[in-house]
């Protein structure tokens, strides 16, 4: 990272994040001045102590001056603390607002966006990058203030002790500030790369969790832990170089200091010999000198911890920057539903990732009320359609209408509050039954969500279950089988009350019994909705009101199953393959 680009990064972080907390800042900033005092008096004090206790030994001050160092050091503490506590509120309200950002962009991104980044990619943002975001505010800030303070008053007690020997220590201070601006540059790299890895790293480990049955059936334990220990072994090794460049600049600093401290011993010694200094103003200068060594020590790392928390804010914003395509306008009309009727007009659409269309032309005329079925091959575009109907996508060509009111010009969340979706897919979330159901609802009554249920089919077996109704299901429903996930996520949509249904394979995966269950469920659903139906057995939609045929992105026919069977062998075919 180049340091132009660092401070556009750390000016964007002030005007959008810390300056609301100006405040604190300043409080900090106080404290900082009265620690940077405490400190000062701390070596001033053991001008007057050398001098009046232990050369001229006056018995009042040999009481005095003790119980002001006290009070230096005490001073000091009670500042840092509080201080520390301020500058800690800040950084970490500050890393809680980038994480709520970074939430919203996942929860309010469409789903083209979200599909094209790893979920463990997001995840990575928010552990660690906002924790390195919330490093450089809280340690750095701080850091800065004080030590920087620090530094300031003790430099000016020894030029008050003496401006010679003064002088001598400024001159090792430039040497120091050239090592840590070479090293801040190799932090921010490093730091970008580990950033990077960490996200990769996370995106392994969902992975994995997700597919623990399939590694487990094609025995790729040993494939899959080799993976985790290069991965595991590539991220320590990126941390480790982190925490070498961090530590760099010790060795340096120990060594200019090791240069200063002989060159200020033989040059007293001089100005002793010559009368120039006194022995009192030696260690009041030596104290001062040896306490400025670890705000020095610290401002010299301070453009690392800079460099660090800029790399990882860097990839933070690229998040949160990225322009969500597709969000609710509340300027824009709610849809008003009347019967319910469904337009496509000359609907084309393709994904990010290619150019090639996913439909064409696609034109449909869907009457309020009907049952519509989409059937072809896998890839021929059924879901896709599914999928614009409440843009989850957007077209690129076309408009979609719902009784005559353009889709695209209707407020998002009116649109998607008419329309349910039942898929083989199963979302369920580690809670309750009665709380997945109540996703739909949440001033659902008790009485509500069972009467959803009754209709579903599935309140017999949720009194079976342990708890009833509070059962907790694990994640994703692990403790339920197919066909109970289906109808939890049925009675879901029942008790959404949608007038407009998708169904997207909702039967495909499921048992002839399961099946049976459901179709008798989803019956109650869609009676007398609007219901769009994606169906691999093509058994199931004998009954739509009306077919399409799908043949790469084109609709090919249309018609009851009857006069499909009758004069499309397309449809044909793929109904007596289902038959053998």
């Amino acid at each position: 990272m180049k340091f132009d680009e660092l401070i556009i990064i750390i000016k964007r972080l002030y005007r959008d994040y810390v300056k609301k907390h100006f405040k604190r800042i300043i409080l900090s900033l106080i404290l900082s001045l009265v620690v940077a005092g405490s400190t000062a008096s701390t070596a001033w004090l053991l001008d007057p102590a050398v001098k009046k206790i232990f050369v001229e030994q006056d018995k009042t001050l040999a009481w005095v001056i003790p119980i002001l160092i006290i009070l230096a050091f005490s001073s000091k503490g009670i500042s840092l603390y509080f201080a520390r506590i301020n500058i800690i509120i800040v950084g970490n309200k500050i890393a809680g607002e980038l994480q709520k950002k970074i939430a919203n962009v996942m929860l309010s991104s469409d789903i083209e966006t979200l599909d094209n980044r790893h979920s463990g990619k997001y995840i990575s943002n928010i552990q660690f990058d906002c924790g390195s975001v919330q490093n450089l505010v809280s340690t750095g800030v701080l850091n800065l203030m004080k030590d920087s303070f620090s530094l300031i008053a003790l430099v000016y007690l020894m030029f008050y002790q003496n401006w010679k020997l003064a002088s001598f220590a400024i001159f090792m201070m430039p040497l120091a500030v050239f090592f840590a601006k070479n090293l801040g540059k190799r932090i921010g790299k490093v730091q970008k790369e580990a950033g990077e890895m960490a996200g990769d790293f996370t995106s392994f480990l969902s992975e994995i969790f997700k597919a623990s049955r399939m590694i487990r059936i094609y025995q790729k334990e040993k494939e899959e832990n080799k993976n985790a220990g290069n991965f595991i072994d590539q991220l320590v090794e990126k941390n480790i170089k982190i925490a070498s460049v961090m530590i760099r600049a010790t060795p340096v600093m120990e060594t200019l200091t090791g240069f200063m401290i002989a060159g200020f011993i033989f040059y007293s010694g001089k100005l002793i010999t010559a009368g120039e200094l006194e022995l009192n103003n030696f260690f009041s200068f030596l104290a001062a000198m040896m306490l400025a060594y670890q705000p020095i020590r610290s401002l010299a790392t301070i453009n690392m911890v800079a460099y660090q928390g800029a790399a990882a804010a860097k990839r933070v914003f690229e998040v949160i920057d990225n322009p969500i395509q597709t969000k609710n306008d509340e300027e824009l009309p709610n849809l008003k539903i009347d019967k319910c009727k469904i337009n496509f007009e000359d609907v084309e659409f393709h994904y990010l990732n290619t150019k090639d269309m996913a439909i064409k032309k696609i034109n449909l005329n869907i009457e309020g009320g009907s049952m519509t079925a989409f059937v072809g091959h896998s890839g021929a575009g059924k879901s896709t359609i599914i999928n614009l109907l409440p843009r989850f996508y957007d077209q690129q060509k076309g408009k979609i209408f719902i009784d005559d009111q353009d889709t695209h010009k209707v407020s998002l969340f009116s649109l998607r509050k008419n329309i349910s979706l039942v898929s083989q897919d199963v979302v369920l979330f580690d809670n309750t039954v009665k709380d997945n159901i109540a996703y739909a609802d949440s001033k659902a009554t008790q009485n509500d969500i069972v009467n959803a249920c009754k209709f579903a089919a599935a309140d017999e077996f949720i009194k079976a279950l342990p708890d009833g109704y509070d059962t907790f299901i694990g994640e994703n429903g692990v403790r339920l089988s197919g066909g109970q996930k289906q109808r939890i996520s049925i009675a879901r949509a029942i008790l959404k009350k949608s007038p407009i249904i998708l169904l997207d394979e909702a039967t495909s995966s499921l048992d002839a019994e399961s099946e049976q269950i459901v179709q008798d469920a989803i019956s109650n659903l869609i009676k007398n909705k609007t219901t769009l139906v994606i169906a691999h057995r093509l058994s199931t939609i004998h009954n739509a009101d009306k077919i399409y045929v799908l043949k790469n992105g084109l609709i090919i026919a249309s018609g009851t199953h009857e006069s499909l069977i009758k004069n499309s062998e397309d449809y044909k075919s793929l109904y007596q393959k289902q038959l053998k």
